[in-house]
């Protein structure tokens, strides 16, 4: 077997940028979900842009809601206890890899805050009704709720909704203006969950190569040992789907064949977008002090950021309402050039 190509970081991150596709790709959106497997989901306004900058040229947003509209995209808690954007079929593949891990975690919660066994099985009962003739806004299911006795302040109205995802009772679908409708009905069967569960890793690890296996075993929340089986399953030559590479002398994988790629340039991605959030160790491309920034006080909300090379230098936000000019707020100091270059791309920024 041939020795691992080595590559230095500055090669890694830019064939991350590639993998990544954050400078946009032919795909339409839910190809470029499933490419992914599933993208952090749970700011709304902020997956939608992540997924349009991953998607073919003049992609906007009212694009990328079509998807869900037309039922190719969903949005649920998955992996980590957290919201998360799939095809259906994907998320069916993640609930049956973590659910076992995943709903008693969950259960706890809704316990935690007096939710009994009796109160949970008529909750799933009223949503079941109340979804049948169609998706509706999540404020009409926690007014059922209400109606019917049930208790939703305090957060109990989260949970159960959580607890009902995980039984795969429901999920977030189309759209009715800006507010994300909940959708019933039963998950996609996944016949072979262990070879679905191989081959959507595989297609995790191509998409944000180069990765390490760990990251993976981080992102879905699953333990080290199979998750690091199942990619060295992939990296088989005969497979050929994965191949390992040494980063400064640490082991990765890319997708097999995986060119080197050139300079990527100034690059902007959404808060809590996968170019992060795809990674337990993001020191590759994060410094320390881009990471505060990113994550001021470590208060879980992460700002969107801005590449050069695949390197973060800084945070932007859009002004209150979307007019006006993003605010860039730099890391450290850059060239004048390329804080020219900074300015103009977010001048160019479509997606509002």
């Amino acid at each position: 077997m041939a020795a691992p190509r080595s590559l230095t970081a500055a090669q890694a991150r830019r064939m991350r940028v590639a993998a990544q596709e954050v400078r946009g790709s032919q795909r339409a959106p839910a190809d470029a979900v499933r490419r992914m497997v599933a993208m952090q989901g749970q700011d709304l306004p902020q997956v939608l842009r992540a997924i349009a900058i991953r998607s073919a040229p003049g992609t906007g947003l009212a694009v990328v809601r079509a998807a869900f509209d037309a039922g190719e995209l969903v949005r649920s808690w998955a992996m980590r206890g957290t919201l998360f954007v799939a095809t259906p079929d994907d998320l069916a593949v993640l609930h049956a890899a973590t659910v076992d891990r995943l709903r008693p975690q969950e259960w706890r919660m809704c316990a935690a805050r007096g939710i009994d066994a009796p109160t949970a099985d008529a909750a799933a009962a009223v949503l079941r009704e109340v979804l049948a003739p169609g998706p509706v806004a999540r404020r009409a299911l926690l007014a059922a709720w209400e109606a019917a006795g049930i208790a939703t302040g305090g957060g109990r109205g989260y949970h159960l909704l959580a607890l009902s995802a995980y039984d795969g009772l429901v999920r977030f679908g189309p759209f009715e203006g800006a507010e994300q409708l909940l959708v019933g009905g039963p998950p996609p069967e996944v016949p072979e969950p262990a070879a679905a569960l191989d081959e959507a890793l595989a297609r995790w690890a191509a998409a944000r190569g180069p990765a390490r296996a760990d990251d993976a075993a981080w992102w879905t929340g699953l333990p080290k040992r199979p998750v690091r089986a199942a990619l060295e399953r992939a990296s088989d030559p005969d497979r050929g789907l994965l191949e390992h590479v040494l980063v400064d002398g640490v082991e990765m994988l890319v997708a097999a064949g995986a060119a080197e790629a050139p300079r990527s340039g100034v690059v902007l991605v959404p808060g809590f977008d996968e170019w992060l959030l795809g990674y337990g160790d993001r020191s590759l491309a994060v410094s320390a002090a881009a990471m505060q920034a990113i994550v001021p006080g470590g208060n879980g909300v992460f700002r969107p950021v801005v590449l050069v090379d695949g390197v973060a230098v800084g945070t932007w936000r859009l002004p209150a309402g979307g007019r006006g000019e993003p605010v860039l707020e730099l890391v450290a100091p850059v060239p004048p050039r390329m804080l020219a270059a900074i300015e103009s791309t977010l001048r160019r920024w479509p997606h509002r």
